[in-house]
C-alpha cells in the first residue's frame, strides 16, 4: 500500500453568477409565475407546486427562478431520456455556468442477488458507460467547487456515492512555481486511482515523459500537462489528447480522484479491523443456529475482500463496505449527491407525479434483495447500509423544492400547503387540443378517415390502445392498407423507442400505435391528432392523470385534436375533458388580451446525447417457473401478490404498458392455476 499522499482541502470556490443567455423574453404569465415562486421561496415556503401545461415553457421558467435566486439547483427527472433533454436545454440557457448531467452510468446492470428457491447465486455484472461516468464525476466535482451549478439528475442521485468531504480532501492542488518531485506526484496520482502508461491515453490515465507529466482527469474534456524543471513546476496547460496541440495555460489546477472510493492506508486498516470483528460475530451467529454452509460462505467471501483491501486498497463491490470507511452508524443513511449540495439549494422535481412515486419505491426493492444476501451468508449485515435513501431521508435532504407537473398529485399539493402556481398559457398562443368523444361503433373506419385527413396535411398521428394485442392487430391492419405505421411496444428497448419517435417526426412514419405513449417524454410538435381507444375503460391506463397527459401530446400543434372512442362517460373522462377545456379557454382569453395569434412549435430534432436506459422493470418469467417447479397454490398466490405489487408500482410511475403486461400475466396465471 502507498503512504499518505500530498493532498489538500484548500479548494478555490468559483463565485460566478447565474446568467441566462436566450433570445426569448418571458411572457406575461411566465414572469408572474417566476415572481410568485421566487417571492414564496424568499418567505421560506419550503415546498411549492408549478402546474405547467405542455409547451408553456416550464424549463424556461425554472431557469429564470434559478437566475433570480442565484442558488445551486438539482433538477430531478424520472429517466435518462428526459434528464438528457433537460440537460441540453439548461446548457443552452446557461452556457457560461456549470450545467451537469448525473444519471446511472450502467449500460447494463445485473445486481448481486440470491434466489433461495433455486439455490442460485447471481454475481453482480455491469457494463459502465465511460461517457456517463465522466458526466457524473464532473457533476460531483462542480458542486463541491462552484456555486453556479445546475445538476440534472435521474433518481440515481439518491444512491450511495461516498462522503463528499472524503472526495474534497483528496484533491491535489498544483501551482506554477511550487515544488514537487515527479516520483511523489506519480505516487499520489496512483493513490487517487489514476492508471499509469496504458497503451491508450484516455480518461483516468497519467503518463510521464522526461520532465513532463500528462494527466487525463475523467471529469474533464481535455488532459492537463505539468512541465517541470527538476522539482519546480514551470508550466501547466491543457491540450488536445489527439493532436497534442496546446489549448491554454493556467496558473494552477485541481486534480480530483479518478474514482469515488479512495482511502488512505490507515483508514483502510481501521476499516478492515472492524470488518474482521463483524465477520467473527456473523460466523458465530450462523454456527449457533446450525447454518454451517452460510458460516463458511460468509467467511470465505469476506476474508477474500479483506485481503484485497489490505493488499491493493480496493475490492470488488467495495461499496458494500462503505459504512466502515465513512464511520457511519449501522442503519444510518448513505452519502448521496444531495449531500454534496449546500443546505440552501433549489430542488426541481420534474414530472413530479411520476418522479416522487419512483423515489419512494427505490428503497424497499433494494432492501429485500440485500436481506436475502445477508440471510444466506453472501454479505455482512452492514451491506444493507449501501442503499438508496428512503423517502423520509430524501425529504429531509431536499432544498427549497418546486414540484413541476401538468398533473400534480394530492401529495405534492398537500405538502406545499396548496401553494400551486399555474402556468396555463403558451408563449406561442397554442390552445389545448379540441377533445371529441365518438362511439366505438365503426371506429376503425373512422380512425382510417381521420388518419388520412391528417396525413394529407403533412401531420402525424398517435394512437393509444388498451391491450398489446389490439395495438398489434391495428398496426398490422393499417400497414396492410399502406399507411406508414409503427408499433411501439415493450419488447423494443428504450434507444429504439426514442429512434421510432424521432423517425415519426422526420416523416419515416405517419402513425405510431402503442399502449403507453407517455413515458417517452419527448416533444412531438408534428403530431396534430391523438386517438384514444377504449377511453371509457376506467383504470390506470385511462385514469384522469393518464388521459390529461395523453391529451397533452396534441398540444404542440395549432390544429391539435384528440378523439376519445367511448360508449359511456367515466368520471376520469369528465375530469380530463373539463380540465382541458378550462385550460383552452384560459389560453383563448390570454391570446385575445395580448393580441397573440397561435402558431405551431418548430423544434430542432436533436441527436441523442447518450445511450438511453433499458426498461426500468425487467420481465419476470413466472410462467416458465410455474411449469418447471409445479408450485403449490400458496406459492402461486405469493407470485400473484408480487406481480400485483409490481403492477401497482408501474402504474404509479405511469409505465402503463409494463403495468398492462403484468396485469395480463396475473390473469393468465389465475386462469391456468
Amino acid at each position: 500500500m502507498l503512504s499518505q499522499p500530498i493532498v489538500t482541502d484548500m479548494l478555490k470556490y468559483n463565485m460566478n453568477e447565474f446568467k441566462i443567455e436566450s433570445p426569448y423574453e418571458q411572457s406575461y404569465d411566465q414572469k408572474y409565475v417566476v415572481d410568485r415562486i421566487v417571492n414564496l421561496e424568499k418567505k421560506k415556503q419550503k415546498d411549492q407546486v408549478l402546474l405547467g401545461v405542455t409547451g408553456s415553457g416550464k424549463t424556461f421558467a425554472m431557469a429564470n427562478v434559478v437566475e433570480k435566486l442565484q442558488k445551486p439547483a438539482l433538477v430531478l427527472s424520472h429517466n435518462k431520456t428526459l434528464a438528457a433533454q433537460l440537460y441540453e436545454e439548461f446548457k443552452e440557457y446557461f452556457p457560461n455556468n456549470a450545467v451537469k448531467y448525473f444519471v446511472s452510468y450502467y449500460d447494463y446492470y445485473q445486481p448481486e442477488a440470491y434466489i433461495p428457491s433455486k439455490d442460485v447465486y447471481i454475481e453482480k455484472e455491469s457494463d459502465i458507460n465511460e461517457q456517463i461516468e465522466k458526466f457524473r464525476l464532473s457533476a460531483m466535482n462542480s458542486v463541491l467547487t462552484r456555486n453556479d451549478v445546475i445538476i440534472v439528475a435521474s433518481v440515481s442521485c439518491i444512491y450511495n456515492i461516498g462522503d463528499p468531504s472524503n472526495l474534497q480532501n483528496k484533491t491535489i492542488v498544483l501551482k506554477v512555481g511550487e515544488s514537487i518531485s515527479i516520483s511523489k506526484l506519480a505516487r499520489t496520482l496512483s493513490f487517487l486511482r489514476y492508471e499509469r502508461d496504458k497503451m491508450d491515453f484516455e480518461a483516468g490515465v497519467f503518463r510521464i515523459k522526461g520532465d513532463i507529466v500528462d494527466i487525463y482527469p475523467p471529469y474533464e474534456n481535455f488532459p492537463i500537462r505539468i512541465e517541470l524543471w527538476g522539482d519546480l513546476i514551470e508550466k501547466i496547460s491543457t491540450f488536445d489528447s489527439l493532436t497534442g496541440k496546446r489549448i491554454n495555460d493556467v496558473d494552477e489546477v485541481e486534480i480530483f480522484p479518478a474514482q469515488n472510493f479512495v482511502f488512505e492506508k490507515e483508514t483502510i486498516k481501521k476499516a478492515t479491523q472492524k470488518i474482521e470483528k463483524d465477520l467473527e460475530k456473523r460466523i458465530e451467529f450462523f454456527k449457533g443456529i446450525g447454518k454451517e454452509l452460510e458460516a463458511q460462505r460468509i467467511e470465505q467471501k469476506t476474508r477474500y475482500d479483506i485481503e484485497m483491501l489490505n493488499e491493493v486498497g480496493v475490492c470488488k463491490s467495495m461499496e458494500n463496505y462503505s459504512i466502515y470507511f465513512e464511520n457511519r452508524e449501522e442503519g444510518s443513511p448513505p452519502f448521496t449527491l444531495m449531500d454534496y449540495f449546500p443546505k440552501d439549494y433549489l430542488l426541481f422535481v420534474d414530472e413530479s407525479h411520476i418522479t416522487i412515486p419512483q423515489v419512494a419505491g427505490m428503497y424497499a426493492g433494494d432492501k429485500a434483495r440485500k436481506e436475502t444476501l445477508v440471510e444466506y451468508g453472501f454479505r455482512l449485515p452492514t451491506a444493507k447500509d449501501n442503499r438508496p435513501l428512503n423517502f423520509d431521508e430524501f425529504f429531509e435532504r431536499r432544498g427549497s423544492s418546486i414540484y413541476v407537473s401538468a398533473t400534480p398529485q394530492k401529495w405534492e399539493q398537500k405538502i406545499s400547503n396548496y401553494q400551486v402556481t399555474e402556468l396555463l398559457t403558451r408563449p406561442t398562443g397554442l390552445l389545448d387540443p379540441e377533445v371529441v368523444v365518438k362511439p366505438t361503433k365503426n371506429q376503425i373506419d373512422d380512425i382510417i378517415e381521420e388518419i388520412n385527413k391528417t396525413i394529407s396535411k403533412g401531420q402525424r398521428v398517435l394512437i393509444t390502445t388498451l391491450t398489446k394485442k389490439m395495438a398489434e392487430d391495428l398496426t398490422s391492419y393499417l400497414d396492410d392498407i399502406d399507411i406508414k405505421v409503427q408499433y411501439l411496444h415493450s419488447d423494443i428497448d428504450t434507444v429504439e423507442r426514442v429512434d421510432i419517435l424521432r423517425d415519426l417526426r422526420l416523416g419515416k412514419y405517419d402513425v405510431v400505435v402503442g399502449i403507453n405513449l407517455l413515458r417517452e417524454g419527448i416533444d412531438l410538435p408534428e403530431v396534430s391528432l391523438v386517438l384514444i381507444l377504449d377511453a371509457d375503460k376506467e383504470g390506470f391506463l385511462r385514469s384522469k392523470t393518464s388521459l390529461i397527459q395523453t391529451i397533452g401530446r396534441a398540444a404542440r400543434h395549432v390544429e391539435g385534436k384528440v378523439i376519445l372512442y367511448a360508449d359511456t362517460m367515466t368520471e376520469s373522462m369528465k375530469y380530463a375533458i373539463s380540465e382541458t377545456q378550462r385550460r383552452r379557454q384560459y389560453q383563448m382569453e390570454y391570446n385575445k388580451k395580448h393580441s397573440i395569434t397561435p402558431r405551431s412549435i418548430h423544434k430542432e430534432i436533436r441527436e441523442k446525447l447518450v445511450q438511453d436506459e433499458d426498461t426500468d422493470i425487467q420481465n419476470d418469467r413466472y410462467k416458465e417457473w410455474i411449469k418447471q417447479n409445479k408450485p403449490s397454490k400458496n406459492e402461486v398466490n405469493k407470485v400473484i401478490k408480487d406481480l400485483e405489487e409490481k403492477m401497482n408500482l408501474a402504474s404509479e410511475n405511469l409505465q402503463f404498458e409494463k403495468a398492462a403486461e403484468l396485469r395480463d400475466q396475473i390473469n393468465e396465471i389465475k386462469e391456468n392455476f
